[in-house]
């Protein structure tokens, strides 16, 4: 009988164009994710993550803030990753649900409220909690290989899969460089800590406004990232191929 396994898992995710892989045990913050999502979330004790790294291309197109660039990264960056990273968590969910374990998957970019400006599950908790990476000073999720230059998707299970790592510690040191390019001022600059609530580093709503203001200028649907763009962790440039992500054990 062939049973789903971390491996598994794995090879189908990066067959499918996964360029991150992890497994989360979600149960140290299962008290945020029931606050966040409700029980629907909270029920599930792991998570399955995948992403898919940005191309440093389009991101850099970010600080020209015109029209065209806005138009350019959201299409790709955007619309094209957030459906390819959905493909890919229907896929691993049918998998699990194929072999009898519960599976939801967390569309990749969904507010499901506009009161918290928030999903239903946090997908950069589940990729830092897989150990695929740190919450960074603008709230983004930082990975060694490529900055915040990524995107990410869920699938919350209860398959009774082996973690991949586990939170790690922040290496943003003294840098402000996402805090600085804020063109609203958004970020406290605090390092993270699970202890403090999201307002304690970053202003959402804020930020959103001037999403929605971007919008109406420019015509195209609310495009910023200077956040995403500064963060010299992704701004490296190494001619390295995609990361491997981290095995599964």
């Amino acid at each position: 009988m062939v049973t789903v396994t971390g491996k598994r898992l794995h090879h189908l995710a990066t067959s499918l164009g996964a360029d991150f892989f992890g497994v989360a045990d979600l149960t140290p913050a299962r008290d945020f994710i029931r606050e966040q999502g409700g029980e629907r979330a909270a029920r599930y004790p792991r998570s399955i993550v995948m992403g898919i790294r940005l191309q440093d291309s389009l991101v850099d197109l970010l600080p020209d803030r015109d029209r065209e660039g806005a138009i350019l990264y959201r299409h790709t960056s955007y619309d094209v990753v957030n459906a390819e990273l959905d493909r890919i968590a229907l896929r691993i969910a049918g998998l699990l649900q194929q072999e009898g374990y519960g599976a939801l998957p967390v569309p990749a970019s969904k507010r499901t409220s506009d009161e918290r400006i928030a999903g239903i599950f946090s997908q950069k908790l589940g990729a830092h909690m897989a150990g695929l990476g740190w919450i960074g000073k603008s709230c983004l999720l930082v990975t060694p290989e490529c900055g915040p230059r990524t995107r990410w998707v869920n699938v919350l299970t209860d398959a009774p899969l082996a973690p991949t790592g586990g939170p790690m510690a922040p290496r943003c040191g003294d840098c402000t460089a996402c805090v600085d390019a804020c063109p609203i001022h958004a970020f406290t600059g605090r390092i993270f800590s699970p202890d403090e609530p999201r307002e304690a580093r970053f202003d959402a709503a804020a930020c959103d406004r001037y999403y929605r203001k971007l919008e109406e200028e420019r015509g195209v649907a609310g495009v910023c990232g200077l956040c995403l763009w500064a963060c010299p962790h992704g701004r490296k440039k190494k001619g390295e191929t995609s990361p491997a992500g981290i095995a599964e054990r």
